[in-house]
């Protein structure tokens, strides 16, 4: 080897380790009073040494003002600015509001974000979902949903318990919103899109929806359609109770009655089986419980529930979930919570008003008609 080849490739050698050691540059896209930045998807990025935050944007001025203060970043009223001007390899976007995620998204992965990361839920139709995904696939862009609990290594343990049937049978599945002033249509959208997310990677894709909608103990109806407090879109009913057919053939049922619930019992899933049962308890850790024994049977003593799996608190700080975004890139592959992901869940909200406004009929997924079925009804 001569010497000029040497150091020629000793130059592109140091050239190609810098280049992996360059941090990627993270974008934060919020709207303080219209759903603010999420979860704490604006700050999540300062765990990871891999990346670093450059910029953020905000449409409302206090809100903005706050936000560089808090992240150290320049800062853009208009999101579309940030993103033409500063590039950012990765695009938060944060508000809960979810009118605007579409846009967002779009708008990211035409200024060539190699990596967004979307606070739940997805978006507003299953159109606007697969609007993004096409996107994303055209640039080549990684999309991951913020179900942080997708990422909860309580999940492993539980396959492994419903493999090794240790509840025996799986029956049904059962799952509840929160229950609280939002219950019914809105609980459905803000917390059984997380619920939903879980019992399709446990259930397999939906395939099929039953549901009907109650307004004060009444089917809803046109006239109490409205829209929703966070930019979901339309609306109807205090009230939702939605079966669901699974993949797997086991059945999965939504429900959610408005101010029925309690802290200690509300927002879970259940999953019921013939010598046990599975308890996901959503904003709590340990996540997973198991009570051992037929639910059908009484007995005299009590029974104990007992954890089950482990518990990682990067869970709720979205870590987890951001580097298993940082590895997708890394590896091509999809995120364990991707777009497609995201929409089955919008789909299945859809699914429970399409099939009120049939009057409670079965409707197959995926829906033929993409929009919110209470928007025409």
């Amino acid at each position: 080897m001569n010497r000029r080849y040497f150091l020629t490739t000793l130059a592109a050698s140091a050239v190609a380790a810098h280049a992996q050691e360059k941090k990627l540059r993270v974008g934060v896209i919020g709207h303080t009073g219209r759903g603010n930045y999420g979860h704490g998807l604006d700050t999540m990025w300062k765990a990871l040494s891999e990346v670093e935050i450059v910029a953020v944007a905000d449409a409302d001025a206090k809100g903005l003002t706050s936000a560089q203060a808090r992240l150290g970043v320049r800062g853009f009223a208009d999101y579309r600015a940030m993103l033409a001007e500063v590039k950012p390899d990765i695009v938060a976007v944060a508000p809960r509001f979810i009118d605007g995620h579409r846009d967002m998204a779009l708008a990211a992965c035409a200024a060539g974000a190699r990596g967004i990361y979307v606070e739940k839920a997805f978006c507003r139709t299953p159109a606007e979902a697969d609007e993004i995904i096409a996107a994303a696939a055209k640039a080549g862009t990684k999309v991951a949903v913020a179900h942080r609990n997708r990422h909860h290594p309580a999940l492993p343990a539980i396959t492994q318990a419903l493999k090794d049937g240790t509840i025996g049978r799986l029956l049904e599945m059962r799952a509840r919103g929160k229950e609280d002033a939002r219950g019914g249509a809105l609980d459905l959208w803000v917390l059984g899109a997380h619920l939903f997310n879980l019992a399709h990677f446990i259930g397999g894709a939906p395939l099929a929806c039953s549901a009907v909608l109650l307004q004060d103990g009444k089917p809803a109806t046109r006239t109490d359609v409205r829209d929703g407090a966070e930019g979901h879109g339309p609306l109807a009913g205090n009230e939702v109770h939605a079966r669901f057919e699974m993949q797997s053939g086991v059945p999965l049922y939504f429900d959610s009655i408005q101010n029925a619930g309690t802290k200690e019992a509300g927002f879970g899933l259940q999953l019921v089986g013939t010598k046990g049962i599975i308890d996901l308890r959503i904003d709590e850790e340990p996540l997973a419980h198991l009570l051992s024994g037929s639910p059908f049977d009484p007995v005299k003593e009590p029974r104990a529930w007992t954890p089950l799996g482990g518990t990682d608190p990067r869970v709720g700080t979205h870590e987890l979930a951001a580097r298993d975004l940082l590895a997708a890139i890394r590896e091509n592959r999809p995120p364990l919570c991707s777009a497609e992901d995201g929409r089955v869940t919008v789909e299945m909200v859809t699914a429970a008003f399409a099939s009120h406004v049939r009057g409670g009929a079965r409707v197959t997924l995926p829906l033929e008609d993409r929009a919110n079925p209470l928007a025409k009804w």
